[in-house]
């Protein structure tokens, strides 16, 4: 039971939660001398990471729509109703 539940945790965090992306960003932020402790720092952390997060989503989002209306034609759907 405790490794289904460490999977979990994992998936939650460093899949959906998208973790990995949050330390590319603070190391990259970190190598141009920003302090990302600061109030402006981790702002700047939390938008570019969100912002990113957000896209990433959306495309999968829309890839997935597309693949499955990719199974109903048009011709198949006005039939219906």
């Amino acid at each position: 039971m405790d490794t289904i539940k460490s999977i979990w945790i994992f998936f939650q965090n460093e899949i959906l939660g998208m973790n990995w992306l949050n330390q590319i960003i603070k190391k990259l932020l970190e190598s141009f001398g920003l302090d990302t402790s600061s109030r402006v720092g981790n702002s700047i952390q939390f938008f570019i990471y969100d912002t990113m997060k957000i896209m990433v989503l959306l495309g999968i989002l829309v890839f997935l729509i597309s693949y499955i209306q990719s199974y109903f034609p048009p011709e198949r759907t006005k039939r219906i109703f």
